[in-house]
């Protein structure tokens, strides 16, 4: 009983300790520029006003920020399972002596500095006129994000026994049939968890974003930066566009947290 005690005021330590960030941003979204760089810190004894998420709202189009990164990381995240799932599947039930090594290689990828190959991935947007375009962002985050889904879903893939595929091949399901009507519901919390850590990553996601878009395809990511200038930090400001950029996600979050661990709890971490 005691450990139990323990081990729940730890958790709970902890989880404070990582939301504080995200408190304090809220808390100085409500402060004036002044209260927001006052020391010591104030932490609620402050008169709090919604004035900067008013000049937020009037000095760029939240709305259209956002809807941007809705489009880029949903069809990023889409665009990753209609390659992972094939690939996955592949190399979950028909290994081959190289399968190990070509999963480390995947694996390589995301070790290697994105800066390495931003000239590269720059110019060759720049020609195929891809530079501040909503595909251009669906097609390079879903690249970004691809070693992960392909690793989780393997996983995921790996925990269905083999016996019941083979079951449908003797019925005579074809290859299509076998993914879509037997391992994708089998699978489904894993696909599931896979999708929104994706979402969650690209919607995250700033050195792209910030490289490969200026207007037209510019998420919140970008949004959040434009409050940084040569004159300074606005950190009420800066604190009022961040929470407008985290709230979506952390409400996903909030709304799918079920779906999530029985996900990350199926496979891969299993």
């Amino acid at each position: 009983m005691k450990k139990k005690i323990t081990l729940t005021f730890l958790a709970w330590l902890i989880s404070l300790i990582m939301f504080f960030p995200i408190l304090w941003m809220i808390i100085t979204s409500f402060k004036t520029e002044l209260d927001a760089v006052a020391i010591p810190p104030l932490f609620f004894s402050f008169e709090p006003t919604v004035e900067n998420y008013g000049i937020v709202q009037e000095r760029s189009n939240y709305f259209r920020f956002a809807l941007n990164s809705v489009i880029i990381s949903f069809g990023s995240a889409i665009l990753g399972l209609i390659l992972s799932i094939p690939i996955a599947w592949s190399m979950a039930f028909h290994p081959t002596k190289r399968t190990k090594g070509t999963l480390l290689w995947i694996l390589s990828t995301k070790m290697m500095p994105p800066v390495g190959v931003l000239i590269p991935i720059y110019l060759i947007f720049r020609d195929l006129s891809l530079l501040d375009s909503k595909i251009g962002m669906i097609v390079v985050l879903c690249f970004v994000n691809l070693p992960i889904m392909i690793w989780l879903l393997y996983s995921y893939f790996k925990e269905i026994p083999n016996e019941i595929l083979e079951a449908v091949r003797i019925d005579g399901a074809n290859t299509f049939q076998e993914i879509i009507y037997v391992l994708l519901p089998l699978s489904l919390p894993g696909l599931a968890s896979t999708t929104l850590l994706c979402i969650v990553l690209a919607w995250n996601e700033a050195f792209w974003t910030l490289n490969l878009t200026s207007v037209d395809a510019a998420p919140l990511t970008t949004f959040i930066a434009s409050y940084s200038s040569p004159e300074g930090l606005f950190y009420a400001k800066l604190s009022a566009a961040s929470t407008l950029s985290v709230l979506p996600v952390l409400f996903l979050g909030w709304l799918t947290q079920k779906q999530l661990v029985r996900g990350l709890t199926f496979g891969a971490v299993k």
